[in-house]
């Protein structure tokens, strides 16, 4: 798993969420190949601001300034 180790949050913006809120893990956006890593969750980012993926410990933090909109 090419993240698991990184103490550095992956930042994104609202733009980067799902119409959920959130984002799947492994992820593209944390240059994760899909194919050699760990089972999809998904996590929530628009109620909390961030979230730790269970399998790799990979944070996913919306970058500072950054606001979801009302439908997330």
């Amino acid at each position: 798993m090419s993240n698991a180790k990184t103490n550095q949050a992956i930042e994104l913006l609202a733009s980067d969420l799902n119409r959920e809120g959130g984002v799947y893990c492994p992820s593209p956006t944390a240059h994760m190949q899909v194919w050699n890593t760990h089972p999809k969750v998904f996590l929530d980012i628009a109620h909390t601001g961030s979230a730790k993926c269970p399998y790799c410990g990979t944070v996913y933090a919306l970058k500072a300034g950054e606001h979801v909109a009302a439908g997330h």
